[in-house]
């Protein structure tokens, strides 16, 4: 397949708190940094900025998101860090005191200044991902200016999907007036997220993807993510999930981990199929044994 010439652009984003946007960012940029692409993941959640610490750094820049925003700078030695994990950088969340949000209201650029600055890393990287707070804002609007394409988690219920339409479809519509500036406003691909293994949980999750199937601004992915401890003792442990769970669990009907999340990657970016594809169980356990010889 083409390879694309310039870094692919990926909103991770949601109106609503705790759908998990942080968790889906994280493990799919640690996903697509061991299979070989640049991945800069950017945190730009001020109250919760737990992609800055979501996995060890190895380099820790001085400055930030802040530093990015208010002041123009773009130089990597000073706003990027490195993770421990190779091929996978990231941009933390420094500003402390909220003050960015005000600053993107008030610039006459302010919800294109993401978009403008983020062209000086486009040949360094494969991927950037802007992780973000779970309310709609200046600064969340600013991230979708600047996607290419946008991930939305949500719950299989039907509150969700109603609070799905009253938030985010809803600040979609209203930055349909910047295509008028030649600007493309990008698609959304919705995410199931902490899908459980009963009946119920299947029969809604069927209502809810019967409710958004269908639209050409947005689509319900294939693959689903359940509710399994797998994420959460990743989180804990700062480990990508699919190198802590890379085979299939005995104990449970869901999928390994590394099957979900490979398979996220393959439908979310069909451009590097080859390079997911080859993320197979012995190619993950290969990088969990470099890993730990380089600790």
């Amino acid at each position: 397949m083409t390879q694309p010439t310039k870094a692919k652009r990926v909103g991770k984003i949601s109106t609503k708190g705790g759908t998990g946007k942080t968790t889906g960012s994280t493990n799919l940029g640690a996903f697509t940094a061991d299979a070989g692409l640049r991945t800069l993941l950017i945190d730009l959640d001020p109250v919760q900025p737990s992609a800055s610490s979501y996995f060890p750094l190895e380099h820790t820049a001085e400055g930030g998101i802040f530093e990015l925003l208010a002041f123009n700078n773009t130089n990597r030695d000073q706003i990027i860090s490195r993770t421990t994990i190779p091929n996978l950088d990231v941009i933390v969340s420094n500003d402390a005191n909220n003050q960015l949000n005000n600053l993107i209201l008030q610039a006459p650029d302010g919800r294109l200044r993401l978009a403008n600055l983020i062209s000086a890393f486009e040949d360094d990287y494969d991927l950037i991902i802007f992780d973000t707070q779970g309310a709609r804002s200046a600064m969340l609007e600013m991230v979708v200016l600047a996607s290419d394409l946008v991930l939305s988690p949500l719950p299989p219920n039907m509150l969700a999907a109603r609070e799905f339409n009253r938030g985010t479809i809803h600040m979609m519509e209203g930055l349909r007036s910047y295509s008028r500036l030649g600007l493309k406003i990008p698609h959304i691909n919705i995410i199931i997220n902490g899908l459980e293994e009963t009946v119920d949980a299947r029969l809604v999750h069927g209502t809810v993807r019967e409710v958004f199937d269908g639209h050409s601004d947005f689509s319900v992915l294939q693959t689903t993510i359940p509710n399994a401890v797998v994420f959460k003792s990743a989180a804990r442990l700062g480990i990508p999930a699919h190198r802590l769970e890379y085979r299939q669990p005995s104990n449970r009907k869901s999928p390994s981990a590394l099957s979900i999340i490979r398979s996220l990657a393959i439908e979310t970016f069909p451009e590097w199929t080859d390079r997911f594809e080859a993320m197979t169980e012995e190619r993950v356990a290969e990088i969990v044994k470099e890993a730990r010889r380089d600790e």
